[in-house]
């Protein structure tokens, strides 16, 4: 009990100077009264995500009144994928792979940084969420980083942390989760 008490307060004490950092240079990331989807389409790293969750309709369920966590791959994080994977992406006969990629970067609950940390102190290390899509994402850290791994072994950090939105949660990560069942 004394080992997990002591990690939480290293992880929280981690994760609020990185939280505080990241304060210095993001002060939209406040609670807002924008839904997850107003307000991704107003961000413009964020702008690959917001088409891409349009040609896959879920900026409909986005746009609803629940609690959701979103795992945010910025635009970065979509150059890294191949050209190869960005035309199957862009192909609308490809629509329900879009879909399904997408779901994975989605929880239907509101999961703050404090709240995956303290389901990690819980879990010894690790907490693993379920995803719209209906498999799980594993929570886990590395230093003071939060890194997500899909079931593929595919890893994204959380590079920005606690968007509060009207309906949820937005956590921009630094890879886009690719199941490769889907291609």
């Amino acid at each position: 009990m004394f080992l997990c008490a002591l990690f939480l307060g290293v992880l929280s004490n981690a994760q609020n100077n990185k939280v505080t950092q990241i304060k210095n240079t993001v002060s939209q990331f406040s609670t807002s009264e924008k839904s997850i989807i107003e307000r991704t389409a107003s961000f413009e790293s964020h702008s690959t995500l917001m088409r891409v969750l349009k040609a896959a309709n879920l900026d409909k369920v986005l746009g609803y009144n629940g609690e959701f966590t979103v795992f945010a791959p910025s635009n970065l994080a979509f150059e890294k994928l191949s050209k190869i994977t960005i035309d199957k992406l862009n192909d609308p006969k490809n629509k329900k792979a879009l879909r399904d990629i997408l779901s994975y970067h989605i929880i239907a609950d509101k999961l703050s940084a404090s709240t995956i940390l303290k389901a990690m102190c819980r879990g010894n290390g690790t907490a693993k969420f379920t995803t719209i899509q209906g498999d799980k994402i594993t929570a886990t850290m590395n230093g003071i980083d939060i890194v997500l791994t899909d079931k593929s072994g595919n890893r994204a950090v959380i590079v920005t942390a606690d968007s509060n939105q009207s309906n949820g949660v937005i956590h921009e990560i630094d890879t886009v989760f690719m199941p490769v069942t889907i291609f």
